[in-house]
């Protein structure tokens, strides 16, 4: 199942490919492919946390900003070599974070029952 996400709801990306704490406003449709997540989890920020745009401009995160954190399988993984001089190596997943501001509820309900309507709970 793929899961299309619209451009211009005022959804945030943040994913492991670019710098760390950079979020870019999704400005384009795209597609996830739903099979190839291993892990979802949904919470929320309940304190300020400092973001940047791609120009390294700083912004808040407001409080209560919901997010979807999308954990994708080994497959879509990244081997790290040589960690700290030592001759080990890490795999790092892929990740994408769908951040959703407080005033943006509508669209992270209907995503996230969509997500929850292919969970069997036992």
């Amino acid at each position: 199942m793929f899961i299309k996400i619209k451009k211009n709801l005022g959804i945030y990306l943040e994913h492991n490919g670019m710098e760390k704490q950079r979020l870019v406003p999704v400005t384009s449709n795209f597609l996830l492919n739903f099979e190839q997540v291993a892990e979802t989890s949904f919470y929320t920020i309940k304190e300020r946390k400092v973001r940047y745009d791609l120009e390294g401009h700083e912004f808040d995160l407001p409080v209560n900003t919901r997010v979807i954190h999308l954990q994708m399988t080994y497959l879509y993984a990244m081997r790290k070599e040589m960690l700290h001089g030592n001759k080990a190596s890490v795999v790092e997943r892929q990740y994408y974070k769908l951040y959703f501001f407080p005033e943006n509820v509508e669209p992270y309900e209907e995503l996230r029952n969509l997500i929850e309507q292919q969970v069997s709970n036992l």
